[in-house]
Parts: structure tokens; sequence; C-alpha cells
């Protein structure tokens, strides 16, 4: 049986490090299940792995689309395990890692066939939405399906409409019916996550946005403005600086906003991972012993499973 381990945990814990240390450790490959990664335009507001960090493992699905591309979960459940089958074949172990919630269920369970989307229902949304703004969206999602709202992003109208959409063709809540999982995966799945205190985890957001400033992310979102209607621009780190261009907002405050709505997805990413209970956690910060334990831990749950 062959085994898959996913690291996963909020924006800015540091996740990309331990997913090399692991793969080095079992000398395999990386899968990455960060949906704002995959565009290679998008470099630095992602926090996309640096040159020196690709070069300690192979890593797939990084940098490997454009923002023009349309991709869509479904597309990448069935890339993302077309890889895995392929990588199966050379190593026992593959590590898949990122932050994208419904990515990795889709990796790990598979998607469930939702209705398509329903024209009429699409068009009363955007109704609503276009004389009442997206708070009346998120309004209505609260009100049928609270659960699902509360991991949602709920600033990117289209998962809103999608979901009410369902749960209006369904009369079902659409957080019930992403839960029922597929068809089984052949593959052992060990998912390994890291925590810290949420006060050290907010200063790590605050500083890593800092640095993605230094680094050069308001001339890339500048070379993005272009395309600032696409989804997948409509991504925080990107949609505040577009209104800082638009002369909106200051870039004082464009870059307070940044941080807040980044801290706020990690919540969001906080919430979902709590209602888990097949996370095995790493401190932030772990220490080689600590690492040495986790493999040890890795490699009993391994033989359990045999």
């Amino acid at each position: 049986m062959k085994n898959l381990i996913s690291v996963v945990g909020p924006t800015g814990i540091g996740k990309t490090r331990l997913a090399i240390d692991l793969a080095n450790h079992f000398k395999t490959e990386i899968i990455s299940c960060d949906s704002r990664q995959f565009f290679k335009e998008m470099k630095i507001g992602t926090a996309s792995p640096s040159e020196e960090e690709l070069a300690e493992a192979p890593h797939h699905f990084i940098g490997n689309l454009s923002v023009k591309d349309y991709y869509s979960i479904g597309q990448y459940e069935e890339d993302a395990l077309k890889k895995l089958h392929e990588l199966f074949e050379k190593y026992d172990t593959v590590i898949l890692v990122g932050g994208s919630m419904m990515y990795e269920k889709a990796v790990l369970e598979g998607l469930n066939d939702l209705p398509e989307a329903n024209e009429e229902n699409q068009r009363k949304l955007q109704e609503m939405m276009d004389s009442e703004g997206i708070e009346k969206l998120q309004e209505i999602l609260r009100e049928l399906d609270p659960e699902y709202y509360s991991v949602v992003d709920f600033h990117n109208h289209r998962r809103l409409l999608r979901a009410i959409d369902v749960i209006w063709q369904t009369q079902k809540k659409y957080s019930e019916l992403i839960a029922v999982s597929q068809d089984s995966r052949d593959f052992n799945v060990i998912r390994i996550g890291i925590e810290a205190p949420r006060e050290e985890l907010y200063d790590r957001i605050n500083r890593r946005v800092d640095i993605m400033v230094e680094k050069g992310l308001l001339e890339e979102a500048k070379e993005l403005e272009p395309f600032k209607h696409l989804t997948a621009l409509n991504t925080v780190g990107y949609a505040e600086l577009f209104k800082y261009f638009d002369g909106i907002w200051d870039l004082d405050f464009a870059i307070s906003e940044i941080k807040k709505n980044s801290r706020r997805y990690a919540k969001r990413q906080l919430t979902w991972y709590r209602k888990a209970d097949d996370i095995h956690y790493l401190q932030l910060g772990y220490s080689q012993h600590d690492f040495d334990h986790l493999i040890e831990w890795i490699s009993g749950e391994f033989q359990s499973k045999l």
C-alpha cells in the first residue's frame, strides 16, 4: 500500500519547510495543493517556494499555470491523482502540501457530483448582488449553511453564488454535500499539521506581508492589474493593491488590509482544521528531536496500516 503524507495548516505557519524536510527524509517528491501557487505570475503574493526551496525537493503544481488559464478544482483533482499515480510507480511515499482546504479534500476524498449551475438561480443572485452588494449573498449563505459560511472565502462572490445555487437546487446544505466521500482512494493518508499560539501566527503573517512588499509585491501586482477581473486575482495581497492603484486607498492602508485579510483567512483555515480529528500536530519551531519523533510516529502509522 502506498502512503500520502498531507502537510496542512494556516497560511504562514511553515508548511513548505516541513514538506521539504519530509520529502528529503523519504527521498520523494512534493505535490502542492495551494490553489494560488499554481499561477506563475503570482510568486511573491502567494509566498511560492523560492528557487532554493524548489531545488531542495522536486515540486509539482507550482507556477504551472498562467492567471489567464481557466482551471477548476475538478481538473486539479484529476491532474493531481494522475501525478500521484505516476509518483507511486517510483516511491512508496509522496508528500502533499498546501492550505487550500477544498483542494486537499479533492485529492484525499474526491469531489461530489454536484449539479451544474442553474442559470435562473445565477441570474437572480447576480441581480441581488448588483443591487444590494456581496453582503446580501453573504447573509443568504450564512442563514442557509452556517458551517460552509464559516470556512468559505466570503469575499469571493463566485463561491457564494455556487453554494447558494446548489443549496436551492438540492434543498441540502452545501457543507453536507461536499462532505460525502466519493470513491475510496487506494493509498493510506497521514495528515500532519503545524500549530502555534494565535498571536505568534498573526505576528508571522504580518511580518510575511512586510517581506513580500520588500521583495516587490507592488511591482508584481502592478503587472497583473490588466487581469484584475480574473478569479485568480480576486486574492488577498492583490485585490487590496488594485484599490491602491485605483486611488481608493493609500498604500499604508492597503498593506494593513492585506495583513488583516490574511489573518482572517488563517482564522478560517484554523476553523476548518479544528473540525478534523485525524491531524497529528507538530509545534511551530520544531527541533530536530521533534522531527525525529515525528518520523518515528509516521513509521508506526505506516506499520499499523499494513
